[in-house]
């Protein structure tokens, strides 16, 4: 079984910021299954969706997260859908430790707004979109990314740096050691 570090949860619930900071602390390699998609596709996330739709999208994030989850010793950042269809839930569940990063919805909104990628990376999922969005989806997920988490850390109650210590410390006790494998990159 492949042993990794996935990060699951909703939009700018800080996977990537947290994913970087933990890779670091663990001397991992990490890996951002929505780079991953940008870069097989050579199209943005909001591209993919304008050409293909959701379901292409949905197509391609599969290939991505099974392709990021076979290898060892990574963290793996999931883009916020990653836990609707349940082959990709069984995978992320069998892969490693899964850890839901969440945030208030409010908090989520004010990210998105202050966030360059936004427009590039995140595009609307409804029809009205905005705030309303956030607030539905959020909950509508809210069950899936119990189902799959390991454990759970809020991002309105702690840091970053704070989030990613407290996992590093759950990962093995804290083990700071690099594991002999593990290349994320597309």
């Amino acid at each position: 079984m492949a042993r990794n570090i996935i990060l699951v949860g909703y939009r700018c619930t800080g996977k990537t910021t947290v994913g970087r900071r933990l890779a670091q602390l663990l001397g991992w390699p990490f890996a951002d299954a929505d780079d991953h998609i940008e870069a097989v596709a050579g199209r943005s996330v909001t591209e993919i969706f304008a050409s293909e739709g959701e379901t292409g999208f949905r197509d391609r994030e599969s290939a991505a997260l099974a392709e990021l989850c076979a290898r060892s010793g990574c963290v793996i950042a999931t883009g916020g859908g990653a836990v609707l269809r349940e082959p990709n839930r069984r995978l992320l569940k069998a892969s490693g430790l899964v850890v839901w990063l969440t945030a208030a919805p409010d908090t989520l909104w004010g990210r998105m707004q202050t966030d360059p990628t936004t427009a590039a990376r995140r595009p609307n999922l409804t029809a009205g979109g905005g705030w309303d969005e956030v607030r539905a989806l959020v909950a509508a997920r809210e069950g899936l990314y119990r189902e799959v988490a390991d454990f759970v850390r809020n991002g309105d109650s702690q840091s970053p740096d704070e989030i990613a210590a407290a996992i590093l410390t759950e990962w093995n006790g804290g083990t700071t050691s690099r594991p002999s494998s593990g290349a994320c990159g597309p």
